[in-house]
């Protein structure tokens, strides 16, 4: 199993079956990499700014009454575990997190974009204490937030070390509006999805994935295989489903003229 590997051996490894699985396809890029040095962002992708830090404490127990006594003194209980081929976990720590730190990242950087970001999370034994028990590059795997006050409810975080393959759910950014030649007509942008998931490198997680739609006319779409994407990146929906189409005039907008 890899997690019982040394870490240069399961490094190796991955980027070896990386090399395979990309350069079976005509459209791949092969990535000109060092398999025993990290895998890297390329020019051209999108890279987030540095980690921030997210500080939390260890939490004994679990429960609802746990629970709620937490979120009663300002803190969101939080777990924290393993899960280096994107679905099997283990190792889990429970952890509380500061609720006003969590409503702040969470309202900074959108929900989406918070659930596709890597944080570095410090776990001391009180949040004044100057001792880490625990440092570890983590990304939010599960959001939970109140119905009706949108509050941080808790908060699922994975490890994520370099050689960790999680999937994630990449929100779309899209670009070109003001010159796609379908929209200059009339037509209007039919949005199917805002996010994409994709099996990510630990390293090379995108904060999110450009769409342009520069060149798109009337009746024009976009699929998932179109996305243009880091190659180490697996997609794991089929690449046929629809990400965005160029539409006609509006039912309304016909009857006006």
């Amino acid at each position: 199993m890899w997690m019982h590997r040394p870490l240069l051996t399961r490094t190796r490894l991955l980027h070896q079956e990386l090399r395979r699985r990309f350069s079976q396809s005509a459209a791949a890029v092969v990535l000109p990499l060092d398999p025993e040095a990290p895998l890297t962002y390329l020019p051209g992708f999108p890279r987030p700014d540095p980690a921030e830090n997210i500080n939390a404490i260890p939490r004994p127990d679990s429960g609802k009454n746990i629970s709620a006594k937490e979120r009663k003194v300002g803190r969101v209980p939080s777990i924290v575990f393993e899960q280096k081929d994107g679905q099997h976990g283990g190792n889990k720590r429970l952890i509380s997190v500061r609720t006003n730190q969590l409503k702040k990242l969470v309202n900074n950087f959108g929900r989406s974009f918070f659930l596709s970001r890597l944080f570095d999370l410090e776990v001391r034994p009180a949040f004044d204490s100057s001792e880490i028990i625990e440092k570890v590059r983590v990304l939010p795997r599960e959001l939970h937030l109140h119905s009706a006050t949108d509050a941080v409810l808790n908060v699922t975080f994975i490890r994520a070390p370099s050689d960790a393959l999680l999937k994630v759910e990449v929100p779309l950014v899209f670009r070109g509006e003001d010159v796609s030649p379908g929209l200059r007509k009339g037509s209007y942008l039919n949005i199917i999805k805002r996010t994409v998931k994709f099996l990510c490198p630990a390293d090379i997680i995108p904060p999110y994935i450009d769409v342009d739609l520069s060149a798109l006319d009337v009746g024009d779409k976009l699929l998932m295989g179109d996305l243009k994407v880091h190659p180490a990146l697996k997609l794991i929906q089929s690449k046929d489903e629809p990400v965005v189409k160029i539409a006609g005039a509006r039912v309304s907008d016909q009857r006006k003229k």
